[in-house]
């Protein structure tokens, strides 16, 4: 899926924050300044969404997971849905400190989540006290809340896909200090040295962060299509090496008959 540079202009792309409130080490992605914004070069843009793009798809490809993370309101909804069309984990809400320094104890919290559902499935759930299961509720609703859409990675995750580092420098400093691979969306007033791909552009405008995560989820889909493929060739395969083995069997028996 080619970037058009036009989609990216029509989608706001290019517009950074305020001039005095840039960072000087984003000057290599600033095409010019205009009322006192920095204009974003959306050919470094198009470029980086491509390269970016490529890493994903390798990453998918291989069957391990990518964490999306965005927290703020603009991005929030954008986020959880296209990270749900790919089934990949995300976090939308508040980070949840320790969420990859920290892992064991994020998955206990998860696994409480499913202790609670066995015990509504089992019955268990029903002999609490009208109290207790009210607290049960509570918890389960709040555990959904914050991790439900982690549920399903019971490993840290390969790479983290983030909208604006500023916010979530949380998440910036746990995933370096685990040596993860960061993708991120890098405005001008961001510091691009924290992120091994940057993708310089707004990350204020829904439009934008929908436009730049159209294409990076499309990237994904193609690599886990690409697994899927590579999973189903194998299958085949295997099916045909004892039909092949087979026919010299009975070709063998049939001139022995004869």
């Amino acid at each position: 899926m080619a970037v058009e540079v036009k989609e990216l202009l029509e989608a706001g792309v290019h517009f950074g924050h305020l001039t005095r409130k840039w960072n000087p080490n984003m000057a290599p992605y600033v095409y010019m300044e205009r009322n006192g914004i920095h204009i974003i070069n959306l050919y470094k843009t198009a470029a980086k969404i491509e390269e970016a793009s490529a890493a994903l798809a390798k990453i998918a490809s291989s069957g391990r997971k990518i964490l999306f993370v965005a927290t703020k309101k603009q991005a929030k909804d954008i986020v959880a849905e296209k990270a749900s069309e790919i089934n990949m984990p995300y976090i939308t809400e508040r980070w949840p400190g320790g969420m990859l320094t920290n892992f064991v104890t994020i998955r206990k919290a998860v696994k409480k989540m499913a202790s609670i559902d066995r015990m509504k499935k089992d019955g268990t759930f029903l002999t609490l006290s009208k109290k207790e299961r009210l607290q049960v509720d509570r918890l389960r609703a709040k555990l959904e809340k914050n991790l439900g859409s982690i549920s399903d990675m019971t490993r840290l995750p390969a790479a983290l896909f983030v909208v604006d580092i500023k916010r979530e420098h949380i998440a910036i400093k746990e995933a370096q200090k685990l040596n993860i691979p960061i993708f991120a969306m890098v405005d001008t007033n961001s510091d691009p040295r924290q992120v091994d791909y940057v993708i310089p552009a707004n990350d204020d405008a829904s439009k934008s962060i929908d436009k730049i995560l159209t294409h990076v989820t499309a990237a994904i889909a193609g690599g886990l299509a690409e697994r899927k493929a590579e999973k189903d060739a194998t299958a085949s395969e295997k099916e045909e090496a004892p039909k092949a083995k087979a026919e010299p069997a009975k070709k063998v028996a049939a001139e022995e008959e004869e």
